[in-house]
């Protein structure tokens, strides 16, 4: 996968995939988008992903510098829809958003998608995040419902 540099007069910033050595910086923006992880969870969580083909998760860094940003994305396929790619987290670090690393993960990750057969990009984001909703709007994406999300915990005993 080659790496893609931002735009001129945008930060400079490579994409590329996300390695174990990423882990522990990858835990500390989780934690800034809400999600707090460990290095070791994080590390844990990318071994599974790295085994499971129709996974990639890639990162935003500087030139000589840290990891500022990430995304994870997988293959949806489901019965009613032709496959889809699902956004399953995407983070910058707070103090370069705005500055195109956001905007250059999601070109990479719809090249990915294509390139997977998917017919679409989907994600979710909370309702509270009004400057994510302004910014996916702003990469062409719409608003196609509101629904509410369920979740049942389940016990870890095999």
């Amino acid at each position: 996968m080659n790496g893609l540099s931002a735009a001129s007069g945008e930060l400079a910033v490579s994409v590329r995939l996300a390695t174990i050595e990423d882990a522990g910086r990858i835990a500390e923006l989780s934690s800034q988008l809400g999600y707090p992880a460990s290095a070791v969870d994080a590390e844990r969580r990318l071994k599974l992903i790295a085994d499971a083909p129709d996974n990639v998760v890639i990162v935003a860094a500087l030139p000589e510098g840290p990891v500022i940003g990430w995304l994870h994305a997988y293959v949806r396929r489901v019965l009613e829809s032709e496959p889809s790619a699902e956004i399953g987290g995407l983070v910058v670090d707070e103090q370069y958003r705005g500055q195109g690393a956001g905007r250059l993960l999601m070109e990479h990750v719809e090249r990915w998608a294509q390139r997977a057969g998917c017919t679409a990009v989907s994600l979710r984001s909370n309702i509270l995040r009004d400057g994510a909703h302004r910014f996916y709007q702003g990469l062409g994406y719409t608003m196609i419902k509101t629904q509410h999300a369920f979740r049942k915990k389940l016990d870890r005993r095999h």
